[in-house]
């Protein structure tokens, strides 16, 4: 019978101990953060804990919090959060912890304890631009090796930057800046004067 989230969260902070920054409790989810600093350490301790046992990481991305509403972070905007799988305890976690440095965001791969986040790490450093130290192939995933940012990020342009199209005279692929005109694509909405008017039908 797996223990109530509460039991968990508690659990969770008698064994990361100072490697905790928080944890919370929401809709029956357990959500901690951790120093960015012990990423590594306290993923293999919840794998390795007998009373935590999560042997399975189901996902792993990159996030940019920085204009997330209600947020209020005074530190780094980038962060790497994974959620896992206890099959043996049958409980669940989400697991985050921010790069301390927003222009180099930098944390520990786990690929060595969870060899399904390869790709997770790849993607996450591919849109987001989180370098995962010690990660065994660390390169582009899901762009081209010759693109520019990460498309993930806040501060990405909507339109890109560059284009790619084939060009028949060459006869190969061809890069070229964006020709898109910028346009406010915000739809405008028009209502009646009553609309949602319970009176009026």
């Amino acid at each position: 019978m797996p223990i109530t989230p509460e039991v968990l969260l508690s659990r969770l902070q008698d064994v990361l101990g100072d490697k905790l920054v928080g944890g919370t409790v929401a809709l029956g989810e357990v959500s901690i953060e951790v120093r960015p600093e012990s990423w590594h350490d306290a993923a293999r301790q919840l794998r390795d804990e007998p009373g935590l046992r999560f042997d399975e990481m189901i996902d792993l991305c990159g996030v940019d919090y920085s204009t997330y509403a209600g947020v209020g972070r005074q530190g780094g905007h980038y962060a790497a959060v994974m959620h896992l799988l206890s099959v043996v305890r049958n409980h669940r976690l989400r697991v985050r912890a921010f790069c301390p440095d927003d222009d180099m965001p930098v944390i520990a791969s786990v690929v060595d304890l969870w060899s399904g986040a390869n790709w997770f790490e790849r993607e996450a450093f591919d849109m987001v631009g989180i370098v995962f130290e010690g990660h065994p192939d660390l390169r582009r995933i899901l762009t081209d090796y010759g693109f520019i940012g990460h498309p993930y990020r806040k501060d990405f342009p909507v339109h890109g930057q560059v284009e790619m199209r084939y060009d028949p005279e060459q006869k190969r692929v061809i890069y070229q800046p964006v020709s898109i005109d910028l346009r406010e694509v915000t739809p405008r909405i028009l209502r009646e004067e009553n609309f949602g008017d319970v009176g009026h039908g």
